[in-house]
């Protein structure tokens, strides 16, 4: 059975989120379900706009991102700024496809949502 584009791109967010996560040792159960909490929202978001589709992963992982610093502080962390204090990348763009994990303190773009284990070495 083939997903049609919106499941795709739910599940697509999802595993990449999930990978961050796990290449930052965060991805315990109760993070985990943030993630399913964000793709439950941004579900209903992109069924009200369809256009939207290609920008689900970036919006999961800042929905996470924000769910992370309420609950337990700033997820995930700079690898490329370890001399300064400890800050979070944002994800760039904030709206569009292709999302990246930046530093905009060096104004660097350190990793794709979803790729992070590469920057992370692990």
């Amino acid at each position: 059975m083939e997903l049609n584009p919106l499941e795709q791109a739910l599940h697509t967010a999802r595993a990449l989120v999930v990978a961050d996560l796990a290449a930052g040792d965060v991805a315990e159960a109760d993070i985990v379900s943030l993630v399913e909490d964000a793709v439950a929202h941004r579900r209903w978001w992109v069924e009200q706009w369809p256009e939207g589709v290609d920008f689900v992963a970036g919006l999961v992982a800042q929905d996470v991102q924000d769910a992370l610093l309420e609950r337990y502080g700033r997820w995930p962390l700079c690898p490329a700024c370890a001399e300064e204090e400890p800050h979070a990348l944002d994800v760039e763009p904030e709206l569009g496809p292709d999302p990246h994990w930046v530093c905009t303190k060096a104004a660097v773009a350190v990793a794709p949502v979803g790729a992070l284990a590469g920057v992370l070495g692990r």
